[in-house]
């Protein structure tokens, strides 16, 4: 009788409901930290802190479920489902970005319609099931095991609360004692999530954004000055052999979508060249080839790049500036070369709203937006994001040639865009055979986007451009994440990808062609963030009044290292890689890795200056000597006339 009575108590007891919740969910939690996300577990405190982070914020979400006593279980399911959905979603972003969503990844989605568009599907598994199955186990308990059970009192609430609360702390203090200033220093999500857990990193994410935009009503022009100090003391005069050497001349930029520089000189089993017109301006001699040039975007990807190359500040840590602080004033390449005479001009095979471009190039200075209503956007031009590189150039020239120079242009490619596929018809070059199709489609995406950019330079040959224009070249953001590291461990020859080899994996190409300068190879460290007062700079525009983090690649007193937008750097003696430091030369960890905190603090300080600049919109109270504010509404992207658009194009997604 006793344990019959006791099994009534337990069917009508919500409490016992609610705690198979949390044990199914904690364990589904841990199960996908291990499987799912690479976090760099390296000490048995942080396996521990992995373990229970998940127990204060699933006590604390299902806590309100007890709050309603006639709906406890309904609530109780609905939260379970909401948060397997925000772990799942993070889980699938995860596997293609290798990072965490935030905030503004999800305020994107108005602008973009879903951050990782029809590329989902490929990072989709039927096996994915097990992240809502407790959900289904709750369902079934609550209409049968569990049918009767109701809550009668809110204290109960306030005990879990407790719990949370608790629970919390304790796994805070335990992480601030392995990671000091976790939450002030938190340029890395790995290591919010790592130590404090998914969902908390999603409350901590909240406070932040609610925080950054509290800070641009509060900020002042005294914020200013801080910023202006840092730049004199950290600014890289211009070098007497290469300023004002490209004055006059037209300017050209080239985005090279997902382009890596390990495929420079890479040839293929049967010594085919994946890449044999980049290859040749390694060696052209009026062509700047830097080696160890790096991506530093975030999670704008693309449109962080042109950010970084045009502005000269680094992105943001979370979202993208183009939709988050796309009201901001900026001084920007376009907009000062505009008050120089130069037309300035932007090329995209997308709908002008992709990525909110049409809203953002007008806080840039651009004058005019060819986007996709220029191109003929017919179902064999188009493919994924936009318009194939061939057609996309071919098409480009004449609209090109009818700008008045001298002119600054940027054009974005799309060919060589994740999953890497190419239509039939459009390449012979074979695939790769290192075991995993994204990796192996790669190596024919490359090559198809190369034959383009070899056409693209017969053009503006032929037509005179190529002799009185700087080209610029650039790989705007890695094309293959860490989720293939098995796969590029066999295309690069090595045992495995170690960290300081995945930290040369972010290298991208960079290529300056100035016409009767003499280039060659560049070994010096930088990136994107550093383009913008080397190019200047040989137009002969001295870059000292305008706030910018960038250092000439081309000075002499260049500061040869280059940080990453999660706090990590790279130099030529040292990298350093979640929080550890590694010989750049042999990959080896190094054994006093206090004394190498020196560069760890000046990138620290750097990204801290930069986040300032941004989130607070401190532009607005300062104008560089020479410089005239832009006023954005002077700006129109009306399209040509009477061209109808066909929206065939996929126009949501990631870049």
């Amino acid at each position: 009788m006793e344990k019959g009575g006791l099994i009534k108590r337990i069917e009508k007891s919500h409490i016992y409901f609610f705690a198979i919740a949390v044990v199914l969910f904690w364990i589904k939690t841990y199960v996908a930290y291990n499987i799912e996300f690479k976090l760099g577990i390296d000490n048995n405190l942080q396996k521990f802190l992995l373990f229970i982070n998940p127990v204060s914020s699933t006590l604390f979400f299902f806590g309100l479920a007890l709050l309603s006593k006639k709906h406890t279980k309904k609530v109780l399911i609905i939260i379970n489902f909401v948060l397997s959905f925000l772990l799942y979603a993070n889980i699938v972003y995860y596997r293609f970005f290798n990072d965490f969503i935030t905030i503004p990844v999800i305020l994107q989605a108005k602008s973009n319609a879903g951050q990782l568009g029809d590329s989902a599907n490929s990072l989709m598994y039927v096996s994915d099931i097990f992240y809502f199955i407790d959900t289904m186990i709750l369902i079934i308990l609550a209409l049968t095991v569990f049918k009767e059970a109701v809550s009668k009192s809110r204290k109960s609430y306030q005990i879990v609360l407790l719990f949370a609360v608790t629970a919390f702390l304790f796994n805070l203090g335990l992480a601030e004692k392995d990671r000091p200033q976790l939450l002030s220093r938190s340029f890395d999500r790995n290591y919010l999530v790592k130590y404090l857990g998914a969902y908390n990193f999603t409350i901590f994410d909240c406070i932040q954004n609610i925080e950054a935009t509290s800070q641009r009503a509060l900020a002042s022009s005294s914020d200013v000055t801080n910023v202006e100090n840092y730049r004199k003391a950290n600014y890289a005069a211009p070098n007497p052999a290469y300023f004002g050497k490209a004055k006059g001349m037209n300017v050209i930029y080239v985005s090279l979508e997902s382009f890596q520089n390990f495929m420079i000189d890479y040839k293929m089993p049967n010594g085919q060249e994946v890449t044999p017109f980049l290859n040749s301006l390694t060696h052209d001699e009026n062509t700047f080839y830097f080696d160890h040039f790096y991506h530093q975007t975030g999670q704008g990807k693309t449109s962080d790049a042109e950010f970084l190359m045009e502005n000269s500040l680094y992105p943001l840590s979370s979202g993208a500036v183009f939709i988050n602080k796309d009201q901001n004033t900026y001084q920007a390449a376009p907009a000062i070369l505009d008050q120089k005479g130069y037309t300035t001009a932007v090329f995209h095979g997308n709908y002008k709203t992709f990525w909110n471009r049409n809203v953002m190039y007008k806080q840039l200075g651009y004058d005019q937006f060819f986007d996709a209503s220029y191109y003929d956007m017919s179902k064999d031009n188009i493919k994924n994001y936009g318009m194939k590189d061939i057609p996309f150039f071919k098409e480009s020239i004449p609209m090109l040639e009818g700008l008045k120079q001298p002119f600054y242009t940027k054009f974005i490619t799309l060919s060589n865009h994740f999953p890497f596929e190419m239509d039939p018809e459009d390449t012979s070059f074979p695939v790769g055979d290192f075991g995993d199709p994204i990796v192996n489609n790669y190596f024919q995406s490359a090559h198809y986007m190369d034959d383009a950019l070899k056409q693209f330079f017969d053009a503006l040959k032929a037509d005179g451009l190529y002799d009185k224009t700087v080209i610029i070249l650039y790989g705007d953001h890695y094309g293959i994440s860490e989720n293939h590291n098995a796969a590029m461990a066999k295309v690069l020859g090595v045992p495995k990808i170690t960290p300081t080899i995945n930290a040369d994996l972010q290298e991208v190409p960079l290529f300056i062609h100035v016409p009767n300068v003499k280039g060659g190879v560049q070994h010096q460290y930088g990136g994107e963030v550093d383009v913008r007062p080397t190019l200047l700079h040989l137009l002969g525009i001295d870059t000292k009044d305008y706030i910018e983090f960038g250092s000439d690649l081309l000075s002499k007193d260049h500061r040869n290292w280059a940080l990453f937008r999660n706090g990590d750097y790279v130099s030529p003696q040292v990298t350093e890689v979640n929080g550890k430091f590694y010989n750049t030369d042999t990959g080896e960890l190094l054994s006093n890795q206090s004394a190498y905190k020196t560069i760890n603090d000046k990138v620290t300080a750097e990204l801290q200056m930069s986040d300032e600049v941004v989130t607070k919109d401190l532009l607005r109270f300062y104008t560089p000597n020479g410089f005239t504010p832009i006023n954005p509404n002077q700006y129109q992207y009306l399209g040509p006339k009477g061209k109808s658009k066909q929206p065939k194009v996929q126009t949501s997604g990631t870049e």
